[in-house]
Order: C-alpha cells, then sequence, then structure tokens
C-alpha cells in the first residue's frame, strides 16, 4: 500500500534513499520507513514522537551496509490514527507491531527502542526472542514500577476527565512541548518542532498521545501491570547482547537506569547528557551501540 503524502520540506529532513509503506496490522495500517539492505535493525519510538525522531541515528548508520526499519506507532506519525481512546492498550500495540514485523522484518533482527517503544517492541517479540540478536534500549521502562513508585504530575494529568481533553487534544501536549525534556532544549527547535507536530495537526487525530499517556500505569492494578510483568520476564532472560544508552537530564525517565542496571547487570551502559528524546541529543551513541553488537556478530 501507498504511503500518504508528506511536504517536501519534511521529506527533505529525512536521510536520502528512504522507501516507505504501509502494512495492514489488523484493521489499521501502519506507516514504516526502510533504508538500505543487510541485517536488519528494527528503530521504535515511543509517545508522542514517531519516525523521524530516528532520523539521525538512520544517517549515522546508513553507511554500516544495514537495513533500517522504523514503523510508526499507530496513532502516531504517518500510521492511522483510531479515535477512540479504548482502541489503544499495550496489548493493542504489542498486536499491531507483532503483525508489522512479522511482515517487514521476519528473520534475525536486532531492536532498538525507546520510550514506550521499548515494552511495545520487547512484548511484540516476546514469542520471536529467538530472532533477536541485539538490544539496545533508550530511555524506556522494561518492568512494572518499582514498589512505593509515584506517577508523574504529566501521567497524572493524563487521568483526569477534561481536563485531560483540554491539555492533550486542544493544547496538543505532549507532543508541543518535547523541548523541555531534553538536556538541551535548543535540540528541537524550528522545522524539527514543526515535523513533530505535523502529523498531529488536526485535533481528531490526538487520541494516542493521549491515550499512550494513560497507558502508564498509576497504580499496581493499571490494566498495563500484567504485560509490564511479562515484559521483564522477556528481557531478563533474554541472553544476547543489550546495551543500555541513556539521558540522565530526562526528567521522566532518567533516573530510571539506577533500576535497569540491577534488572540487566550483563548491559553494557553509556549515560549521556541528553533528555528525554535522546535521539535528537546523542545519535552517534545509539549508532555506536548498534555498531558493536552487529560486528561483534559479525565477526
Amino acid at each position: 500500500m501507498n504511503a500518504p503524502a508528506m511536504p517536501r520540506w519534511l521529506e527533505a529532513m529525512f536521510p536520502p534513499g528512504m522507501r516507505r509503506r504501509m502494512v495492514d496490522v489488523g484493521g489499521v495500517r501502519m506507516h514504516v520507513a526502510e533504508w538500505g539492505e543487510g541485517p536488519t535493525v528494527v528503530l521504535l519510538h515511543g509517545n508522542p514522537s514517531w519516525g523521524f525522531l530516528w532520523r539521525k541515528v538512520v544517517a549515522a548508520l546508513a553507511p554500516e551496509g544495514l537495513r533500517l526499519v522504523v514503523p510508526d506507532l499507530i496513532g502516531l506519525g504517518l500510521s492511522d490514527k483510531p479515535r477512540d481512546l479504548e482502541a489503544h492498550s499495550l496489548a493493542a500495540h504489542q498486536a499491531w507491531v507483532a503483525r508489522c514485523l512479522d511482515e517487514v522484518a521476519p528473520g534475525d533482527l536486532y531492536l532498538v527502542a525507546q520510550d514506550w517503544g521499548g515494552p511495545i517492541g520487547l512484548l511484540a517479540l516476546a514469542d520471536r526472542m529467538d530472532r533477536v540478536r541485539g538490544v539496545v534500549l533508550a530511555n524506556t521502562v522494561v518492568g512494572p514500577p518499582r514498589p512505593g513508585f509515584k506517577p508523574t504530575t504529566f501521567h497524572r494529568l493524563s487521568q483526569l476527565p477534561v481536563v485531560s481533553d483540554v491539555l492533550f487534544r486542544v493544547a496538543g501536549l505532549p507532543q508541543a512541548g518535547m523541548a523541555l525534556v531534553q538536556g538541551d532544549r535548543t535540540s528541537i527547535l524550528g522545522k524539527a518542532t514543526l515535523a513533530y507536530l505535523w502529523p498531529l495537526r488536526r485535533l481528531r487525530d490526538r487520541a494516542a498521545p493521549l491515550a499512550l499517556a494513560r497507558m502508564v500505569p498509576d497504580t499496581f492494578q493499571h490494566p498495563s501491570i500484567p504485560l509490564l510483568e511479562r515484559c521483564q520476564e522477556v528481557v531478563t532472560s533474554y541472553r544476547g547482547p543489550i546495551s543500555l544508552v541513556w539521558g540522565t537530564r530526562d526528567p521522566v525517565l532518567g533516573r530510571a537506569i539506577s533500576w535497569l542496571e540491577e534488572l540487566l547487570p550483563d548491559a553494557r551502559v553509556l549515560r549521556t547528557d541528553a533528555g528525554h528524546f535522546l535521539q535528537e541529543e546523542v545519535p552517534g551513541p545509539i549508532a555506536d551501540a548498534v555498531r558493536e553488537q552487529v560486528g561483534a556478530r559479525i565477526n
């Protein structure tokens, strides 16, 4: 299926050689961008971004002889955008990404994921981990919250009726404030800001940012908890290489690296001064982690 058109100014911001298509993942269509040929590397974003977030990492890896596969989560980017909040759940996103990867990346692959892309990607591959040759995680979670956790103000607001609709659907949070969670707030400016806003420019298309914010547990009775527990089982039992590249100035997940180091004691860890969307600030270290895993496999 042909992918939706995008403005010339936006397409020009992506690395050259991009191929795009739509994949039917069960009643909705997922947009997938691809570059190159070779070992497959899947890069998954989270809320409220889209594949555009990976463009600098893709550019850094383009000369490496890799096939880079960048899906947009349903509801975000150029993928279909269900307007019903109830359409979104961790189980639904798991199933959508699993169907997508079975079609576009049916063989061996490396998973690179940030934010919701981490648990969604790991759960999508839970029954396919024998195909996963390496995992690179960046500012994400891989399990349920620790005992005694407190939800952030952002996530508490997402649960409030009326207020959350005003903030997320009308004011356009969180995409309108992505720079605020960066280590360097000038890392998302100008055309980059417009590029993140463009797929969600219509109010009717803004269900996913709110729905994905509500997918974050605010209590241990939250419906995402069982699948996050499953995610933790998957990643802690995985015996392939895992790298953690972290933005420590992320006000949302910056401190989560300490918990991940406990869960994944054999992981290679690199801390940076970046914020939440660290692909914009430190694409090089993320690309280096991928190169290291692919190179070790080939050699």
